[in-house]
């Protein structure tokens, strides 16, 4: 589906299902930012209260939690918000 870490295919390798009006957009960017954002910061909350840390184990330990997360979960995000276009039949609409 991907031939890049974020670049869609114009057509499934699989299926051959046509990709190429796929619109995923800012989308699960977004919805990623406000996950991983509530996450650390109740990580960092958590940290704070428990063991009152300087800010650098705040930043050796939040950093590759965010960076991580952003890499790691942003193309699943994107595949899933394709399949739900793909599934409400909004790829192959004509553009208004």
């Amino acid at each position: 589906m991907f031939s890049g870490l974020l670049t869609v295919r114009p057509a499934c390798p699989c299926c051959d299902l046509d990709l190429s009006a796929e619109d995923a957009g800012d989308g699960p960017a977004v919805f990623l930012i406000f996950l991983l954002g509530a996450i650390a910061i109740g990580i960092a909350a958590w940290l704070e209260i428990v063991f009152a840390p300087p800010v650098w184990v705040h930043l050796a330990v939040l950093t590759p939690l965010i960076v991580g997360g952003a890499i790691g979960l942003l193309r699943p995000m994107k595949a899933g918000m394709i399949a739900l276009q793909y599934r409400h039949n909004l790829l192959n609409r004509p553009q208004a």
